[in-house]
């Protein structure tokens, strides 16, 4: 009798199902949809890619282990991932994974990146010679396409991709990439090389952090084998390294790289490099590497604005396969302000929330998520909170909400803070015109009156105010 789809995950469930426990049987399995089966290739449809990598991550083995007893050496498997109405499919092959790097005897390990560890020996490489073969280390899922771009990281963003279609022939040699952590510079940085691998897959590209490659130096001194590891890395066609702060008060490790960096350059090879700061404050970094990592661009990747942390984490969860509420997604982003790292940390716990217990993806769930990130709760709003707000959605500096000027801008947006702290809090109108300069009640009555004047004339100055309450009040429901 000849089996489809359904009989051979039947049979595959029956033994899974004596591998796992109950719940994890119910949680990780019972979801799984068989689609179809063509010769010795079964694809199953998995509700979305959080579910897919769960399962490779827990029960790879099981599945194989699986699928080739019911299908036999030759047996796959492939993934179907809904995604938008279409979906994509991932395969997932029996046989176990044969790495690209060969055996050797741990004294002479050869270094990460490289599968002919003995093509590097002789400093000179003869064109037309069979060149090194580098694995760049990146990770694909770092592209340009899922790095979502806005004010905070145009130039940095824009110098990746000139770059990227022609390493080495910009003047942004070397490129270095700065700013606070979690904002994304590890990505943008590998984006560049992901880039680079396709469109020109005959460099030689790497990337690595600064910490691994002191622990290559270290080893490459232990093992008399400095010349080797030199020679390796002025071979390569685009080096990408990342957190070079940590090379401080590293003064071989920066002494053997300022001689690399050098050969590089002068080579016409593309050099970046990131930092969690600017090239002139980085300390116990030797004056002539700042000098040179100034010869190109340093461009700052700064905390995005609200637009952006909306577009990165919708991004996210399409690519995720889960909807997201709008009014949950401008709660998130209102929210987690400062830190990609930590908006991708709320939306795997949401994700793992709705796949685990099987909950909507709604506002209460996500205020309890939010709740292991946010370290203040707001839990009444107060003037000086307002202030603070609203100066930020005026882009004008708190402190002037407390002086004279009659810089328009300036004004509206203390009228509008006056109102708000009167409509919003407790506070007497004397209280609230003391922490506005000292301004007395009739000012605050003043100014009540004229931003409801404003608001039933003007249709756009009412709908900034509503967003402005609105975030408030979002603020307090955390």
């Amino acid at each position: 009798m000849t089996r489809d789809c359904r009989m051979v995950w039947d049979d595959c469930l029956r033994i899974i199902k004596k591998n796992v426990s109950p719940q994890s049987f119910k949680t990780w399995f019972e979801p799984i949809k068989p689609v179809r089966l063509d010769n010795e290739v079964l694809t199953i449809q998995v509700p979305n890619k959080f579910f897919f990598e769960w399962l490779e991550e827990n029960f790879v083995q099981l599945l194989k282990k699986s699928i080739r007893q019911e299908l036999g050496d030759r047996g796959r498997l492939v993934y179907h991932i809904p995604e938008n109405g279409n979906g994509k499919e991932l395969e997932v092959p029996v046989q176990p994974r044969v790495s690209a790097k060969p055996s050797s005897d741990k004294d002479n390990e050869p270094i990460p990146g490289v599968f002919d560890a003995e093509m590097i020996k002789n400093p000179f490489i003869i064109p037309g010679i069979k060149r090194i073969k580098v694995d760049p280390q990146l990770n694909p899922e770092y592209t340009f396409d899922t790095f979502i771009e806005g004010d905070c990281n145009r130039l940095a963003r824009n110098a990746g991709v000139a770059i990227a279609k022609k390493p080495g022939g910009t003047a942004f040699n070397p490129l270095v990439i700065f700013g606070d952590v979690g904002l994304g510079k590890t990505h943008l940085a590998q984006a560049i090389g992901n880039e680079i691998v396709r469109q020109h897959d005959t460099k030689a590209i790497l990337y690595v952090s600064a910490e691994k490659f002191t622990n290559q130096i270290i080893q490459a001194i232990k093992n008399n084998s400095v010349n080797d590891f030199v020679n390796f890395y002025q071979m390569i066609d685009v080096l990408i390294i990342d957190d070079i702060q940590f090379l401080s008060g590293k003064q071989k490790t920066q002494e053997i790289f300022f001689h690399i960096f050098n050969q590089l350059h002068q080579n016409g090879k593309q050099i970046v490099l990131t930092s969690d700061r600017a090239p002139k404050d980085l300390e116990g970094i030797e004056d002539r590497l700042i000098s040179r990592f100034k010869w190109g661009l340093s461009a700052d990747i700064q905390a995005p604005d609200l637009e952006t942390r909306m577009a990165i984490l919708e991004a996210k969860m399409e690519d995720e396969g889960v909807d997201i509420p709008t009014d949950v997604l401008e709660f998130i982003c209102y929210n987690i302000k400062n830190n990609i790292r930590e908006l991708e940390g709320v939306m795997i716990s949401l994700l793992a929330q709705a796949t685990l217990i099987r909950r909507d993806v709604d506002m209460e769930l996500a205020k309890e998520v939010i709740r292991n990130f946010v370290t203040t709760i707001n839990k009444e709003i107060t003037v000086e909170f307002i202030q603070q707000l609203v100066a930020e959605h005026f882009n004008v500096p708190v402190e002037k909400l407390h002086h004279e000027t009659r810089k328009r801008n300036i004004v509206i947006a203390r009228q509008l803070s006056m109102y708000l702290a009167k409509k919003l809090t407790n506070k007497s109108l004397k209280s609230i015109g003391e922490q506005f300069g000292g301004r007395d009640h009739s000012t605050v009555i003043y100014s009540c009156k004229a931003v409801q004047d404003m608001m039933d004339t003007d249709l756009i100055f009412k709908d900034t105010v509503e967003e402005v309450e609105k975030k408030l009040k979002m603020s307090l429901n955390t």
